[in-house]
């Protein structure tokens, strides 16, 4: 079935000739399941991809043929299958296996929860986490998405960016206020990434979600290329930013160290 050319329609943008619009609204099906939305009704992923109901009900039952979508009455959900989706990429790389004890030694240190994430378009993308206290109203997994520029790790992956690809990301970025701390302004949040180059890490006081505030450094690859992040969460109830700084942060650098030596990285002279 041609789903592209039924879908199609007069006020679709011009596309690349080997663009298929089909894949690229079957793919926005299936991101329309998360973590706050796991259970949705047809109505619902028509309205969140933009798609007719009609367009939506055939990649829906598309998605239940192929086993990665189930339906009960007049809900969908995925199914276990979608992990494949992910699984080849996670499986091509080692820095999620290589962290993960890196991870649970600086956990069981400094009792405070840590992730690795990679930066993926302009969100960062959690790819390993060991967590100890509930610090977030949002449970963060392997696979969660947080914009960027509203977290520590986003702007340790920002501030290392060549200066062109930088320099893109501030004229487009979407500066949304998640809190009322988050760095809407373009030239602060340049100059915030400034601060973070120049100190080799970055602090978030209550940016992403109130209450929470973190810390993360750069992990860069035997190349000496910044390709992830590791952070530490904290309450911002039990600490200060001073204590964040002063106390957690040379655990979090010595944590880093150790991860680049397994990946391969030569230590600096």
């Amino acid at each position: 079935m041609d789903l592209a050319a039924a879908d199609d329609s007069a006020d679709s943008p011009v596309r690349n000739s080997n663009f298929v619009q089909s894949l690229d609204r079957g793919l926005a099906v299936i991101r329309a399941f998360d973590a706050q939305h796991p259970r949705l009704q047809l109505s619902e992923v028509a309205r969140s991809t933009g798609l007719t109901r009609a367009a939506a009900r055939r990649f829906l039952l598309t998605l239940v043929e192929l086993g990665y979508v189930r339906v009960e009455g007049r809900e969908f959900s995925l199914r276990p299958r979608v992990l494949e989706l992910g699984y080849s990429y996670l499986s091509g790389i080692t820095l999620p296996e290589v962290a993960q004890p890196h991870l649970e030694a600086l956990v069981a240190k400094v009792d405070e929860s840590s992730s690795v994430a990679v930066l993926d378009g302009d969100d960062v993308v959690y790819v390993a986490r060991v967590h100890t206290k509930r610090i977030m109203t949002v449970m963060i997994t392997v696979g969660t998405r947080f914009p960027a520029y509203a977290t520590s790790l986003g702007q340790v992956l920002l501030a290392f960016l060549p200066k062109h690809e930088l320099d893109a990301y501030l004229a487009r970025a979407d500066l949304r206020p998640l809190t009322s701390r988050t760095i809407t302004d373009r030239a602060r949040l340049a100059a915030r990434l400034e601060r973070v180059r120049a100190q080799g890490y970055a602090m978030a006081d209550q940016e992403l979600e109130e209450g929470l505030r973190s810390a993360s450094a750069p992990i860069r690859n035997r190349d000496g290329v910044v390709t992830a992040a590791v952070n530490l969460s904290v309450s911002a109830s039990r600490t200060t930013l001073r204590q964040l700084e002063d106390d957690f942060v040379p655990h979090l650098l010595a944590a880093v160290a150790q991860i680049e030596r397994d990946l391969g990285r030569a230590p600096a002279r």
